[in-house]
């Protein structure tokens, strides 16, 4: 599902957010990207859902070369191919959480009524479907961030990217979001787990420890850490 083949970032001022990173992610794995601040973790983040180019390196992403892809077929491969979650939700206020999830699909050709339909799927399969007509203001901070993971998967992205989903809430709600991962990779979803929260990235049946722009380790869950060095 993920390719990275050296990949370095340099932004201007000489800043190297990525030094030489090589990863690869197969399909329907479920993986924490967990470091501290400043480790690289967002420019990560950005590269994997080509919301930046990389400045050297390969990056493939269901098998297509991102460098090859022209801006309009960047656009293309992240309404089809790549769901986005966020620490802060990115609700529209006064929209219902129904019409939140439905606007996500606006860039995917489908007619309202069918954007709508996927939308209250969605709702469903993440525990909403009693909240469907409800606005933000209206919801706690667990639903929040549920309803924005409905939207991220509501046109079935085989690739999810979370990026620190849990920061903005308590545990118990945290907990909650981290069960609904999971049961989107039990049925074959792939995901990305960014966080700087160890705890998290320990639950996890793979780890990628970052630090100073470079992977130090790749610990499986029942294995030994593999130390990187790249």
């Amino acid at each position: 599902m993920i390719s990275l083949t050296d990949v370095t970032k340099v932004y201007p001022g000489g800043v190297a957010a990525l030094g030489g990173v090589s990863l690869d992610v197969a399909a329907g794995e479920l993986v924490g990207i967990v470091g501290p601040s400043g480790s690289g973790k967002s420019t990560m983040l950005h590269v994997l859902g080509t919301l930046d180019r990389p400045t050297r390196g390969e990056v493939r992403i269901d098998g297509y070369d991102v460098a090859a892809l022209s801006d309009a077929g960047l656009s293309a491969l992240r309404a089809s191919r790549i769901g986005f979650v966020f620490q802060q939700f990115h609700l529209a206020a006064g929209t219902t959480a129904l019409d939140n999830v439905a606007d996500g699909l606006l860039y995917c050709g489908l007619r309202r009524g069918e954007r709508r339909r996927r939308a209250a799927a969605a709702l469903e399969r993440v525990g909403l479907g009693h909240r469907m007509d409800h606005e933000p203001n209206e919801l706690s901070g667990g639903e929040k961030q549920r309803v924005a993971i409905a939207r991220a998967v509501a046109g079935d992205p085989p690739l999810l990217l979370a990026d620190e989903p849990t920061g903005a809430l308590d545990s118990a709600s945290g907990d909650g979001v981290m069960r609904l991962l999971r049961g989107l990779q039990a049925g074959g979803t792939t995901v990305l787990v960014i966080t700087h929260d160890r705890e998290i990235a320990a639950s996890l049946p793979r780890q990628v420890r970052m630090r100073d722009g470079r992977v130090v380790a790749d610990v499986r869950a029942g294995a030994g850490a593999t130390e990187a060095g790249r």
